[in-house]
């Protein structure tokens, strides 16, 4: 039977057509793409999650836990770090710290707790790379090195391995306060490293670097904004080899990059003691920057729809929304609201379903609309909060330092829907991982909140 469009019988040709070639070649890619996306959003592949933006899509996040209730499984630390875990797969990852740095104990936020000194403080200092199990916490491997160089000093609050680990689940990134740089395997081999303090400039910023490495399209971002000399570095991913180098005169920043994608076009956004910034991230042009001068910023923004809400500066500093995509200086244009005090110092701001909640270094909770700022509750939960909060299924969660979590009803009312003490130091923000895990790094362990073989 002759169908509209067909041919008539005769010898079938193998060969596809140039729009057969072009139909195929769109078809692939949109079926990669789909399943890139799959494979991230069951991840929690950098620190604050597959988007940066510290939401997970998980339905089943327990909700009630304690040091011996709901604990799938708890793993000793041999080492120090207040870097976040990061999850591909069924592998976590994070980095330590042992033997002892400096401390520079003067300035920063409240005491809090007390922090864990590192072990073997008297030996030479070594970082290392770890990679446990999801299923039951086992060690899979450690990748151990020497720090080389100078050993900035620290706060007193955190250390030399405070930047996260990234990945993409090809490789692992691993960069220390030093600026010793490993690139690893999924398996803990080391495919090349660099000692970006060392071939570019020292590490020496006022309490300790923190900036974690970002990931975006085979390129390595590394923010060094250190008073002396400030800089943004991109990587080639596979090689380590320098794509481009922004000098940023004088800046300081603590903050971790953050990518932004949209029209017209993506953008790497940094927030320093200068300002605001906004770059090509394939080229480093200098695309737009915004706001004022301010004194330690340490948080990094969130995207929703084209708007990037952050917090600025130090102790109860300024917290705006900025609408992406202009050329410029976009103080006046693109600044869509801006409110001069009350965000928090070092927790990141989160954007859920409208919203914007910050938990500060004071132990206040506030919850604001994301379309004009205003306050739409306020409450003090107690402790401390540097952790940056996560949100999952309706539900915001705050970790204090203390090792509180507080479970929030995401909403314009304030509901407390349960709080559980896991009785640990806890700096470092949280991870989730599928099967409706959270992963808390303490001082002292990696803990792994759900139910036993989930």
């Amino acid at each position: 039977m002759k169908t509209p469009g067909s041919h008539q019988p005769g010898p079938r040709s193998n060969k596809l057509s140039y729009d057969d070639c072009m139909q195929l070649g769109r078809f692939t890619l949109v079926i990669a793409f789909l399943l890139s996306v799959g494979a991230d959003g069951a991840n929690w592949p950098t620190w604050r999650g597959p988007t940066a933006n510290g939401i997970s899509d998980e339905k089943n996040l327990p909700q009630k836990w304690g040091p011996e209730e709901n604990i799938a499984w708890r793993v000793p630390l041999p080492g120090v770090g207040t870097s976040s875990p990061i999850v591909w797969g069924e592998q976590v990852f994070l980095t330590m710290q042992v033997g002892k740095n400096p401390v520079d104990g003067i300035g920063g936020s409240p005491e809090g707790p007390t922090a864990r000194e590192a072990p073997n403080a008297g030996a030479k200092v070594q970082f290392l790379v770890r990679s446990h199990s999801v299923t039951d916490g086992g060690k899979l491997w450690d990748y151990r090195f020497d720090a080389e160089g100078l050993l900035p000093s620290t706060h007193r609050k955190h250390n030399l391995a405070s930047p996260s680990c990234t990945t993409d689940g090809d490789m692992v990134y691993a960069w220390m306060g030093t600026g010793q740089l490993v690139a690893l395997t999924m398996d803990g081999k080391l495919v090349w490293s660099r000692h970006i303090g060392r071939e570019y400039a020292p590490f020496g910023i006022r309490w300790g670097h923190g900036s974690s490495p970002v990931l975006y399209q085979g390129i390595l971002f590394l923010l060094c904004d250190h008073v002396d000399e400030a800089y943004l570095l991109a990587l080639d991913k596979r090689t380590g080899k320098e794509l481009w180098k922004v000098d940023r005169g004088t800046a300081r920043s603590y903050m971790t990059p953050h990518v932004v994608r949209g029209e017209p076009g993506d953008e790497l956004v940094i927030s320093s003691t200068n300002r605001i910034d906004a770059y090509d991230p394939k080229t480093g042009k200098l695309l737009w920057h915004a706001d004022e001068p301010v004194r330690v910023p340490v948080a990094s923004p969130v995207l929703h729809d084209g708007v990037l809400y952050t917090s600025r500066g130090y102790r109860s500093g300024p917290y705006l929304a900025i609408k992406t995509g202009g050329r410029g200086d976009v103080s006046d244009s693109h600044v869509i609201w801006r409110v001069r005090t009350g965000a928090p110092y070092i927790s990141s701001l989160l954007y859920y379903q409208g919203l914007i909640y910050m938990s500060t270094e004071a132990g206040v909770v506030t919850c604001v609309d994301a379309a004009d700022g205003k306050t739409l509750w306020k409450e003090r939960l107690g402790g401390y909060f540097s952790a940056s909060p996560v949100a999952a299924a309706g539900k915001v969660y705050v970790t204090n330092e203390e090792g509180e979590t507080f479970i929030l009803a995401a909403g314009r009312e304030y509901r407390l829907l349960g709080k559980n003490d896991i009785g640990e130091r806890t700096l470092a923000s949280p991870a989730v991982a599928s099967g409706g895990r959270i992963l808390l790094r303490t001082d002292e362990h990696l803990i792994s909140i759900g139910k036993r073989g989930e």
